[in-house]
C-alpha cells in the first residue's frame, strides 16, 4: 500500500476514535449568551418526558421526548420583541417573543440523547436533533408549522422583521384591507424562515424571492399556488427540502393573501 494512503487511512481512523464534540444550544436573549450541552440540559431538574400528539416534523405522528421547559431558559428578556431561532441547516425562523414567554401553547426544547437518537426525519438523511423545538397545545395559540425548528443551533433575541428588514413591508399607500399587507405577516411567518426577500431574512434554504428577479416574473400565479401546495408535483430533484402546505398549514385566505404580496413585491 502507497504511504500517502496509509497515512490517510491512520489519520482517518484516529480521527474517528475521537470523542465527539458535545452538541451545543445557544441562547442570546439580552443578557450573557448561554451555551448548553446535551448531557447538563437533560440532567436539569425540569427535565420532562412529554408526549407531543401531532408532531409537524414527523408527519403528524405522535412523539415522546425528553425536554426542557423554554420558558425556563428564556430569563426575563425585557424588551425583546422577535426571537430567531436558527438551525444548523440553514433555517431560521422569526418567533414572536411573547409566543414564546405566555399563552397556553408551551414551547419546549426536546434534547436527543446520544445513548437513544431519534429516528431520521421523513424525506430527510438525520433526525430533528440534536436540539427541536416542540410545542404542547400548540393550536391554543395558532403556532404554524414554520415554528417548530429542528436541528436548532442558536436562539437570539432580535428587531422584529419588518423593522429589522424594511424591503419586507408593503407600500405605505396600500388600503388598510388590502390583501398584501396580511400576505406580509404570512411571509414572514412561513416562507421568511427558508426563502429571503429582496435580501431580507436569515434563511439559506431556499432561493430569495424578490431578487434579483420577483417570483411572480418567472412563475405563473397558477403555478406559484400549486407549487406551495404540493412542490413535488410541479418540480423536484434530490435536494428539494420544501415540503407542502396543505389547506391545514396554510389556509385558502393566507395562500391567496400570500400570491397578493408576492405580486405587490413584483410591482404587478
Amino acid at each position: 500500500m502507497p504511504f500517502p494512503r496509509l497515512a490517510a487511512l491512520m489519520l482517518g481512523a484516529l480521527i474517528a476514535a475521537l470523542p465527539a464534540r458535545a452538541a451545543e444550544l445557544v441562547l442570546n436573549l439580552g443578557g450573557a449568551a448561554l451555551r448548553l450541552r446535551t448531557a447538563e440540559l437533560l440532567a436539569r431538574p425540569d427535565a420532562a418526558s412529554i408526549t407531543i400528539p401531532a408532531d409537524v416534523s414527523y408527519a403528524m405522528a405522535e412523539r415522546r421526548y425528553r425536554a426542557v421547559p423554554l420558558r425556563a431558559l428564556l430569563g426575563a428578556m425585557e424588551g425583546v420583541e422577535t426571537v430567531e431561532a436558527q438551525a444548523s441547516d440553514g433555517f431560521a425562523s422569526q418567533i414572536p417573543a411573547a409566543l414564546l414567554r405566555s399563552g397556553p401553547a408551551e414551547p419546549w426544547i426536546a434534547v436527543e440523547d446520544p445513548a437513544a437518537p431519534w429516528p431520521v426525519l421523513p424525506g430527510k438523511a438525520a433526525s430533528a436533533g440534536p436540539f427541536y423545538l416542540v410545542w404542547r397545545n400548540p393550536a391554543a395559540s395558532d403556532v404554524r408549522p414554520e415554528q417548530w425548528p429542528y436541528m436548532l443551533a442558536r436562539l437570539t433575541a432580535v428587531a422584529p422583521p419588518l423593522r429589522r428588514w424594511p424591503q419586507l413591508a408593503v407600500a405605505a399607500s396600500l388600503p388598510a384591507g388590502d390583501p398584501a399587507r396580511h400576505g406580509a405577516e404570512v411571509y414572514v411567518t412561513q416562507c421568511l424562515a427558508c426563502h429571503r426577500m429582496k435580501g431580507a431574512g436569515a434563511g439559506e434554504m431556499g432561493p430569495d424571492l424578490g431578487a434579483p428577479m420577483p417570483a411572480l416574473a418567472y412563475l405563473t400565479e397558477a403555478g406559484l399556488r400549486a407549487l406551495i401546495r404540493d412542490p413535488a408535483a410541479v418540480r423536484t430533484w434530490p435536494a428539494r427540502a420544501m415540503p407542502a402546505f396543505d389547506e391545514a398549514a396554510l389556509p385558502p385566505a393566507e395562500l391567496e393573501a400570500l400570491v397578493a404580496y408576492l405580486r405587490h413585491q413584483a410591482g404587478l
